[in-house]
């Protein structure tokens, strides 16, 4: 009987944890010897249960793959499968391109690293949108600065000219000028202090939301706002403040499309096995912030991150932009999904292994 022992953690195969690639390792056999975490995360099942099982209890029978499994035995030559499909009777197919390499290590034979294709669509979308973004954020940057030094020469010529006008009605032109002068000034700052330095600390995410749900109800009282809280998570190492406001700006906007009126729900889980920034995180929080409102209109819907982009008459486009700057600044990631009736904003924080 095949023994169903895994290779010890500090064996050959120790490094194979920290790869955020999917790798399975088998025998002669095609007996499967070892899962990495990558594994268990994408086939969603445990190493535990398939230690001593042939490949075939996990991957089924694609077409092309046996044979070619067969022929790297035979051969000792490497092989690339592209766009595999595995069948699973109660999920999904996931499609997959498979490499398999040749090993001689502890009863080991072939090492089979899977990368699934719908994964890597998506990290290259985001490493796109992540420089579409920067090169946005460094144009309105240099757009401010140019803007600044203007500003304050048109406020303070308002000025002189304000105490040479006898006509309260022309006073009254003056005060208009210096006010958007001002209001202008304001988010210029604002466009220029996004990169401001953190103060990282132990913090739990659910005072933050706390916060942020007593502050957004003080503004939209008629608003219910739902909590659906896992207790368990550990505490992150974070600049409370950038945090607050990152979320806050995310709930604020849902309530604005709410129009003050609706449901926001806040759900926080843990996420396992996940890449940020290219680097692979064992633990990372999973952040919701779920309203009921008519969605983001499809127009923006790919920009609605980018500054000054809006959906909302009078919107200044600076809340989301800042909220994802803050939110990069942790190493996260924010994403959303919309629909009418359902808009998702989904924050990825990192959780480091010593919590």
């Amino acid at each position: 009987m095949p023994s169903h022992q895994a290779p010890p953690a500090t064996g050959p195969f120790a490094g194979l944890d920290l790869l955020s690639s999917a790798v399975v390792l088998v025998d002669g056999s095609l007996i499967i010897r070892y899962l990495n975490p990558g594994a268990e995360n994408l086939f969603a099942i445990s190493q535990r249960k398939l230690l001593g099982l042939p490949l075939s209890r996990l991957l089924g029978t694609p077409p092309g793959l046996g044979a070619a499994l067969e022929n790297a035995l035979r051969t000792n030559w490497s092989y690339t499968g592209q766009d595999l499909t595995i069948l699973r009777s109660d999920a999904d197919p996931i499609r997959l391109d498979c490499t398999v390499s040749p090993v001689e290590a502890a009863g080991v034979r072939l090492l089979l690293e899977f990368r699934p294709i719908d994964a890597q669509l998506r990290v290259a979308r985001e490493e796109q949108l992540l420089q579409q973004q920067q090169a946005n954020r460094e144009l309105i940057r240099n757009l401010a600065h140019e803007i600044k030094n203007p500003l304050g020469g048109i406020r303070g010529s308002a000025q002189l000219l304000q105490r040479e006008l006898d006509d309260p009605q022309l006073r009254e032109y003056t005060e208009v000028i210096i006010a958007e002068a001002d209001r202008l000034q304001d988010l210029m700052n604002r466009l220029l202090n996004s990169h401001c330095m953190m103060r990282p600390a132990p913090l739990n995410i659910h005072d933050v939301l706390e916060r942020v749900r007593r502050l957004i109800l003080a503004e939209f009282p008629a608003l219910d706002i739902r909590r659906d809280y896992d207790l368990s998570l550990p505490d992150l190492t974070a600049d409370r403040e950038q945090l607050i406001q990152a979320i806050l700006n995310i709930v604020r906007n849902a309530a604005q499309a709410l129009q003050g009126e609706g449901e926001i729900r806040l759900r926080t889980r843990v996420a396992r096995q996940v890449t940020l920034a290219k680097r692979r995180y064992k633990l990372a929080l999973e952040l919701q912030v779920i309203d009921n409102g008519p969605g983001i209109p499809a127009e923006i819907r790919d920009k609605i991150f980018y500054p000054l982009v809006s959906g909302r008459d009078g919107g200044s486009g600076l809340g989301l932009s800042l909220a994802q700057s803050f939110i990069e600044q942790h190493q996260g990631m924010i994403e959303v999904d919309s629909r009418p009736g359902r808009t998702c904003f989904t924050i990825l924080l990192p959780i480091s292994d010593r919590a």
